[in-house]
């Protein structure tokens, strides 16, 4: 059997989708680009989403190029996209999920950069479209045009800002190299999934280009797992697997201990562990069983001793607060995250 090559493999996880699929292998198929690989992940849907997806395999002319791979049994978003990297054929890679849609020239402009700039990796913007009760709103989420090429610059930059960089796996173009050899895989778990990846990558790469054209469109709808205020319940394990997720990150803080962007690593890691918190606390009367006191506030737990924090270069004061947070009695750190929480818009 002849393996083809592709410079670029769309990943695209499919699960319950049928309503949006479409507008997802249309926006796919509609690149301008010609050297892709529409990789579709099946992870065991109930409905006709893959019968969709397989009239397109039969049908369009770009039927050729589309691949499909089926999961043993359902396994979710973080599994899917697991098993994309390590099927992918294209020497890029870039994540598209099954009810957004991309730009006509999203991968052009994008393998444009990273072949120009040896790139590991591209961002695009994005604009973000909430669909609910009816209305449709839309906002532009824009970067500055950017190069970095010199090694800890774009980390540097990320960790110096919280939001400066989107917190999603999709609208990026990777080499499929970095997440291979350096074993990066996505957690499996359903709440704030990309953020165990989003955060860490930026220790992986060196070249990246961030571009002001928006190439990705983000739909927000009803039953959305990225919408949890829409929600009427939400099972503890859910936020469970995601501080899990983090943990992990989290105490991995010696692979990156020598970096001179460290003291501000740490602080975005611990800074996401408090937004997890104010995202508990605002949205406790829907999760069940509900978390203690005592759980919330071990969710602050720094990885740093109090002695090492004393050491640390930059930023001490802003880590040394979170550290307190993990430290005091537990009723007493939830009072506090509640205070701040309210100060920042957050509860």
């Amino acid at each position: 059997m002849i393996t083809m090559a592709y410079e670029v493999t769309i990943g695209i996880p499919v699960y319950n989708v049928e309503k949006y699929i479409r507008l997802t292998m249309d926006s796919a198929l509609a690149q301008t680009f010609e050297s892709i690989e529409f990789l579709v992940l099946d992870d065991c849907g109930t409905d006709s989403s893959m019968d969709i997806v397989r009239e397109y395999q039969r049908t369009h002319p770009r039927g050729k190029d589309i691949r499909i791979i089926r999961q043993p049994q359902n396994g979710g978003l973080g599994r899917a996209r697991n098993r994309i990297i390590e099927e992918a054929r294209g020497r890029y890679l870039y994540h598209l999920d099954a009810d957004d849609a991309i730009a006509p020239n999203t991968i052009s402009l994008l393998y444009e950069q990273a072949v120009k700039y040896d790139a590991d990796m591209v961002y695009g913007s994005y604009r973000r479209i909430e669909q609910f009760g009816g209305e449709e709103k839309k906002e532009d989420y824009s970067y500055q045009r950017q190069v970095f090429l010199q090694e800890n610059e774009f980390a540097d930059r990320v960790y110096s800002d919280y939001g400066f960089l989107q917190a999603n796996t999709w609208n990026f173009l990777i080499k499929r190299e970095i997440y291979l050899k350096n074993n990066i895989r996505h957690k499996a778990v359903n709440f704030w999934e990309d953020f165990s990846t989003t955060i860490d990558l930026p220790t992986y790469v060196t070249r990246v280009v961030l571009l002001s054209d928006i190439t990705y469109f983000y739909y927000c709808r009803y039953g959305s797992l990225s919408n949890f205020s829409k929600r009427d319940h939400i099972a503890k394990d859910e936020i469970l697997g995601t501080i899990g997720a983090m943990g992990q990150v989290k105490q991995g803080w010696q692979r990156v201990k020598d970096k001179p962007y460290f003291h501000k690593w740490l602080y975005k890691v611990m800074m996401t562990h408090f937004y997890i918190v104010c995202s508990i606390l605002k949205q406790q009367e829907i999760i069940a069983p509900p978390f203690t006191d005592c759980e919330v506030r071990d969710v602050m737990r720094s990885p740093l001793t109090f002695s090492d924090l004393l050491y640390l270069k930059g930023w001490k004061c802003k880590n040394l607060s979170l550290y307190l947070i993990g430290a005091l009695p537990a009723f007493v750190s939830v009072a506090l995250v509640r205070l701040l929480g309210k100060s920042k818009g957050l509860l």
